[in-house]
């Protein structure tokens, strides 16, 4: 069987073509479009009509691909923008349009679960796994080992904190403590939502996650199996998270493993990354390029 997820948070609509053979996905190909779908959403709560179109020509390059691969089985998820716009339904309207399927709307605990579906499977550690997937406009949190136990969502991202509260280049101090007070309060919450002191394991997915590992190994080209279940210590991520917090988006967007649309928001990603892993106080954080792509392919297969 062939399938097509496709995933599409608050900065990127992201595509993996995959074969199933049993329990096992072979990829056929991966996309990834930075259309910052949810842009101005936490000011405004609605998707802008510039963002739908940007993600509808995505969409349009994504539908093409999966005719000319064969794929049997499509399934996209649409998260954290397209649950809080009140003018969803233009959105949902035009996915069907250009991919003639529904977008399924998911609630955080749904991405939650996919997230930590397709992370953990074939991973090398010690459970329980405490996973995050830091997106755009959320970032979910998962407690499990071979099935998810506890889960929640919670309204941090790299787009919301950016646009909320990092709008100087570099940002200002006023501006991190601001976004630090934020963000400490949403991830203590969540932690102590899901248990977090059982935890054996740290996993980070995303693409905050795997930029600041690829910065970490000094990387010169973005390389998927150098970052795939790289662990990367406290301290790096530490590290990384300041020396990004300084520069101006101009430099920031110069660095060989940054993606350009990435550039603006990274440094709110980083801090909320950096800030999971002090308040976690795990040692060191697993990437992994696996996340909800792969669960929610998984869930087409099964």
């Amino acid at each position: 069987m062939r399938v097509a997820a496709i995933d599409c948070g608050t900065n990127a609509v992201r595509l993996l073509i995959a074969d199933v053979h049993g329990d096992e996905l072979v990829d056929v190909a991966r996309r990834m479009e930075i259309v910052r779908l949810g842009e101005g959403v936490d000011r405004t709560g609605m998707l802008a009509p510039a963002a739908i179109e940007r993600t509808r020509l995505a969409l349009l390059g994504y539908a093409a691909e999966i005719a000319e691969l064969g794929v049997t089985r499509v399934r996209m998820c649409a998260t954290s923008a397209s649950r809080d716009a009140s003018n969803a339904q233009d959105f949902r309207d035009m996915v069907r349009g250009v991919l003639g399927i529904d977008p399924e709307v998911i609630t955080g605990e749904q991405e939650a679960e996919l997230s930590f579906l397709g992370a953990v499977r074939g991973l090398d550690a010690d459970g329980p796994f405490l996973v995050y997937d830091l997106g755009g406009g959320s970032t979910e949190f998962v407690l499990g080992t071979d099935s998810v136990e506890q889960s929640i969502s919670v309204n941090i991202g790299c787009v919301r904190m950016a646009e909320r509260h990092l709008r100087s280049d570099p940002p200002s101090a006023s501006e991190l403590a601001a976004a630090e007070r934020d963000i400490v309060a949403a991830v203590d919450t969540a932690l102590a939502a899901v248990s977090a002191e059982k935890a054996r394991t740290l996993v980070g997915l995303a693409g905050t996650v795997t930029t600041v590992v690829a910065l970490a190994q000094g990387l010169e080209v973005y390389d998927s199996a150098r970052i795939h279940h790289r662990r990367v210590d406290a301290a790096a991520v530490s590290a990384v998270t300041a020396d990004l917090l300084a520069m101006t988006v101009d430099e920031r967007r110069a660095l060989p493993v940054m993606h350009p649309g990435r550039a603006d928001v990274i440094t709110a990603g980083a801090l909320i990354m950096k800030i999971i892993q002090d308040r976690t106080g795990h040692p060191s954080v697993v990437a992994s390029e696996h996340d909800i792509l792969d669960g929610i392919a998984f869930g087409l297969a099964s």
